[in-house]
Protein backbone atom coordinates (compact mmCIF):
# COMPACT_ATOMS: atom_id res chain seq x y z
CA UNK A 1 0.00 0.00 0.00
CA UNK A 2 1.71 3.19 -1.18
CA UNK A 3 -1.11 5.72 -0.89
CA UNK A 4 0.43 8.77 0.80
CA UNK A 5 -2.94 10.46 1.46
CA UNK A 6 -4.30 8.41 4.30
CA UNK A 7 -5.97 11.24 6.21
CA UNK A 8 -9.55 12.18 5.28
CA UNK A 9 -10.53 15.53 6.77
CA UNK A 10 -14.19 15.84 7.74
CA UNK A 11 -15.70 19.04 6.34
CA UNK A 12 -18.44 19.10 8.94
CA UNK A 13 -19.80 22.53 8.09
CA UNK A 14 -23.42 23.67 7.71
CA UNK A 15 -23.15 25.37 4.31
CA UNK A 16 -21.14 25.62 1.10
CA UNK A 17 -19.30 28.84 1.92
CA UNK A 18 -18.06 27.61 5.30
CA UNK A 19 -17.02 24.27 3.83
CA UNK A 20 -15.05 25.86 1.01
CA UNK A 21 -13.41 28.31 3.38
CA UNK A 22 -12.27 25.37 5.50
CA UNK A 23 -11.14 23.38 2.45
CA UNK A 24 -8.98 26.30 1.33
CA UNK A 25 -7.02 26.08 4.59
CA UNK A 26 -6.04 22.51 3.68
CA UNK A 27 -3.71 21.02 1.06
CA UNK A 28 -5.11 18.40 -1.37
CA UNK A 29 -1.66 16.85 -1.66
CA UNK A 30 -1.78 16.00 2.04
CA UNK A 31 -5.33 14.77 2.53
CA UNK A 32 -8.69 13.88 1.10
CA UNK A 33 -11.96 15.35 2.38
CA UNK A 34 -15.27 13.97 3.63
CA UNK A 35 -18.66 15.43 2.79
CA UNK A 36 -21.38 14.30 5.16
CA UNK A 37 -25.13 14.56 5.41
CA UNK A 38 -25.46 18.06 6.85
CA UNK A 39 -23.23 19.68 4.25
CA UNK A 40 -24.61 17.70 1.32
CA UNK A 41 -28.21 18.41 2.36
CA UNK A 42 -27.44 22.12 2.64
CA UNK A 43 -25.25 22.59 -0.43
CA UNK A 44 -26.26 19.75 -2.72
CA UNK A 45 -24.00 18.29 -5.43
CA UNK A 46 -22.46 21.70 -6.09
CA UNK A 47 -20.18 21.18 -3.09
CA UNK A 48 -18.65 18.18 -4.84
CA UNK A 49 -17.98 20.20 -7.98
CA UNK A 50 -16.35 23.02 -6.02
CA UNK A 51 -14.14 20.66 -4.03
CA UNK A 52 -13.03 18.93 -7.21
CA UNK A 53 -12.03 22.32 -8.59
CA UNK A 54 -9.80 22.75 -5.54
CA UNK A 55 -8.15 19.41 -6.31
CA UNK A 56 -9.62 17.24 -3.58
CA UNK A 57 -10.60 13.57 -3.70
CA UNK A 58 -13.96 13.21 -1.95
CA UNK A 59 -15.38 10.62 0.42
CA UNK A 60 -19.16 11.05 0.14
CA UNK A 61 -20.36 9.96 3.58
CA UNK A 62 -24.13 9.60 3.16
CA UNK A 63 -24.46 6.09 4.63
CA UNK A 64 -27.18 4.92 2.25
CA UNK A 65 -29.64 2.48 3.88
CA UNK A 66 -32.86 1.63 2.07
CA UNK A 67 -34.35 -1.02 -0.18
CA UNK A 68 -31.82 -2.46 -2.67
CA UNK A 69 -33.12 -0.65 -5.75
CA UNK A 70 -33.17 2.74 -4.05
CA UNK A 71 -29.65 2.37 -2.67
CA UNK A 72 -28.36 1.12 -6.02
CA UNK A 73 -29.82 4.15 -7.80
CA UNK A 74 -28.40 6.53 -5.19
CA UNK A 75 -24.92 5.00 -5.49
CA UNK A 76 -25.05 5.21 -9.28
CA UNK A 77 -26.01 8.89 -9.04
CA UNK A 78 -23.20 9.57 -6.55
CA UNK A 79 -20.66 7.82 -8.78
CA UNK A 80 -21.62 10.13 -11.63
CA UNK A 81 -20.28 13.02 -9.55
CA UNK A 82 -16.80 11.53 -9.57
CA UNK A 83 -16.45 10.89 -5.86
CA UNK A 84 -13.46 8.84 -4.73
CA UNK A 85 -15.35 6.83 -2.12
CA UNK A 86 -18.91 6.40 -0.85
CA UNK A 87 -20.62 4.29 1.79
CA UNK A 88 -23.74 2.35 2.71
CA UNK A 89 -24.90 0.76 5.97
CA UNK A 90 -23.89 -2.91 6.21
CA UNK A 91 -27.00 -3.50 8.32
CA UNK A 92 -29.01 -2.99 5.11
CA UNK A 93 -28.08 -6.56 4.24
CA UNK A 94 -26.36 -8.49 1.49
CA UNK A 95 -28.93 -7.87 -1.26
CA UNK A 96 -28.75 -4.12 -0.69
CA UNK A 97 -24.95 -4.04 -0.66
CA UNK A 98 -24.64 -6.30 -3.70
CA UNK A 99 -27.10 -4.11 -5.60
CA UNK A 100 -25.00 -1.04 -4.77
CA UNK A 101 -21.86 -2.84 -5.93
CA UNK A 102 -23.50 -3.84 -9.21
CA UNK A 103 -24.76 -0.31 -9.77
CA UNK A 104 -21.30 1.25 -9.82
CA UNK A 105 -19.34 -1.71 -11.19
CA UNK A 106 -16.19 -3.39 -9.96
CA UNK A 107 -13.55 -1.10 -8.52
CA UNK A 108 -11.32 0.33 -11.27
CA UNK A 109 -9.58 3.64 -11.97
CA UNK A 110 -12.19 6.39 -11.89
CA UNK A 111 -14.78 4.25 -10.12
CA UNK A 112 -15.54 4.96 -6.44
CA UNK A 113 -14.50 2.72 -3.63
CA UNK A 114 -17.64 1.35 -1.99
CA UNK A 115 -17.49 0.68 1.74
CA UNK A 116 -20.00 -0.21 4.43
CA UNK A 117 -20.58 1.18 7.92
CA UNK A 118 -20.50 -1.49 10.61
CA UNK A 119 -21.25 -0.04 14.07
CA UNK A 120 -21.14 3.73 14.47
CA UNK A 121 -18.19 4.89 16.55
CA UNK A 122 -20.57 7.03 18.63
CA UNK A 123 -22.29 3.88 19.95
CA UNK A 124 -21.41 2.01 23.11
CA UNK A 125 -22.49 -1.46 24.25
CA UNK A 126 -25.73 -0.44 26.04
CA UNK A 127 -26.87 1.59 23.01
CA UNK A 128 -26.23 -1.35 20.67
CA UNK A 129 -28.14 -3.70 22.98
CA UNK A 130 -31.06 -1.27 23.09
CA UNK A 131 -31.50 -1.69 19.32
CA UNK A 132 -32.25 -5.39 19.86
CA UNK A 133 -28.82 -6.75 18.92
CA UNK A 134 -27.60 -9.34 21.42
CA UNK A 135 -24.04 -9.51 20.10
CA UNK A 136 -21.23 -7.50 21.64
CA UNK A 137 -19.91 -4.56 19.59
CA UNK A 138 -16.89 -6.61 18.52
CA UNK A 139 -19.07 -9.55 17.46
CA UNK A 140 -21.44 -7.30 15.52
CA UNK A 141 -18.60 -5.52 13.73
CA UNK A 142 -17.00 -8.83 12.69
CA UNK A 143 -20.34 -10.22 11.49
CA UNK A 144 -21.06 -7.11 9.40
CA UNK A 145 -17.51 -7.08 8.04
CA UNK A 146 -17.92 -10.65 6.87
CA UNK A 147 -21.26 -9.78 5.27
CA UNK A 148 -19.66 -6.78 3.55
CA UNK A 149 -16.89 -8.92 2.08
CA UNK A 150 -19.39 -11.54 0.90
CA UNK A 151 -21.35 -8.75 -0.80
CA UNK A 152 -18.30 -7.71 -2.84
CA UNK A 153 -17.61 -4.30 -1.32
CA UNK A 154 -14.14 -2.82 -0.99
CA UNK A 155 -14.07 -2.17 2.73
CA UNK A 156 -15.75 -1.01 5.88
CA UNK A 157 -16.05 1.89 8.29
CA UNK A 158 -15.20 0.73 11.79
CA UNK A 159 -13.56 1.91 14.99
CA UNK A 160 -9.80 1.49 15.05
CA UNK A 161 -10.37 -0.53 18.23
CA UNK A 162 -11.84 -3.32 16.09
CA UNK A 163 -9.41 -3.02 13.17
CA UNK A 164 -6.88 -5.56 14.38
CA UNK A 165 -9.56 -8.22 14.87
CA UNK A 166 -10.98 -7.56 11.42
CA UNK A 167 -7.51 -7.85 9.87
CA UNK A 168 -7.23 -11.32 11.41
CA UNK A 169 -10.76 -12.62 10.90
CA UNK A 170 -11.87 -10.86 7.70
CA UNK A 171 -8.67 -10.07 5.76
CA UNK A 172 -8.61 -8.07 2.55
CA UNK A 173 -10.98 -5.26 3.47
CA UNK A 174 -10.00 -1.59 3.34
CA UNK A 175 -10.64 -0.18 6.79
CA UNK A 176 -11.67 3.45 7.21
CA UNK A 177 -11.63 4.57 10.83
CA UNK A 178 -13.39 7.62 12.30
CA UNK A 179 -13.01 8.54 15.95
CA UNK A 180 -9.37 9.49 15.47
CA UNK A 181 -7.99 11.86 18.08
CA UNK A 182 -4.46 13.02 18.81
CA UNK A 183 -3.07 12.14 22.23
CA UNK A 184 -4.04 15.51 23.76
CA UNK A 185 -7.46 15.83 22.07
CA UNK A 186 -10.93 15.69 23.61
CA UNK A 187 -13.04 12.67 22.55
CA UNK A 188 -16.08 14.98 21.99
CA UNK A 189 -19.10 12.93 20.80
CA UNK A 190 -17.13 9.80 19.93
CA UNK A 191 -17.05 6.85 22.32
CA UNK A 192 -14.49 4.51 20.69
CA UNK A 193 -11.42 6.57 19.78
CA UNK A 194 -7.72 6.03 19.02
CA UNK A 195 -4.63 7.97 17.99
CA UNK A 196 -3.50 7.97 14.31
CA UNK A 197 -0.39 5.89 15.00
CA UNK A 198 -2.27 3.19 16.90
CA UNK A 199 -5.06 3.10 14.30
CA UNK A 200 -2.64 2.52 11.41
CA UNK A 201 -0.72 -0.05 13.44
CA UNK A 202 -4.03 -1.87 14.03
CA UNK A 203 -4.63 -2.14 10.29
CA UNK A 204 -6.58 0.98 9.34
CA UNK A 205 -5.84 2.25 5.85
CA UNK A 206 -7.61 5.62 6.00
CA UNK A 207 -8.23 7.88 9.00
CA UNK A 208 -11.20 10.23 9.20
CA UNK A 209 -10.13 13.22 11.27
CA UNK A 210 -12.20 16.31 12.00
CA UNK A 211 -11.56 18.70 14.86
CA UNK A 212 -7.97 17.61 15.44
CA UNK A 213 -7.15 19.16 12.05
CA UNK A 214 -9.92 21.67 11.39
CA UNK A 215 -9.69 23.17 14.88
CA UNK A 216 -5.93 23.66 14.70
CA UNK A 217 -4.47 27.14 14.32
CA UNK A 218 -2.48 25.81 11.33
CA UNK A 219 -4.39 22.90 9.73
CA UNK A 220 -1.68 22.20 7.11
CA UNK A 221 1.01 21.98 9.78
CA UNK A 222 -1.22 19.62 11.77
CA UNK A 223 -1.76 17.48 8.66
CA UNK A 224 1.98 17.31 8.05
CA UNK A 225 2.52 16.30 11.67
CA UNK A 226 -0.02 13.49 11.41
CA UNK A 227 1.32 12.29 8.05
CA UNK A 228 4.86 12.25 9.40
CA UNK A 229 3.74 10.21 12.40
CA UNK A 230 2.22 7.43 10.25
CA UNK A 231 4.33 7.40 7.08
CA UNK A 232 6.62 4.63 8.30
CA UNK A 233 3.80 2.41 9.61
Amino acid sequence: MTDSKRVIVALDKPNLNDALALAKTLDPSLCRVKVGKELFTSAGPSVLDELHKLGFDIFLDLKFHDIPNTVASACKAAAAHGVWMMNVHASGGQRMMAAARDAIGATAPGVPLLIAVTVLTSMDAPELKATGIARTIDEQVIALAQLTKTSGLDGIVCSALEADQISDKVPGLIMVTPGIRLADDNADDQRRVMTPEKAIANGARYLVIGRAVTGASDPVARLQLINDSIKSL
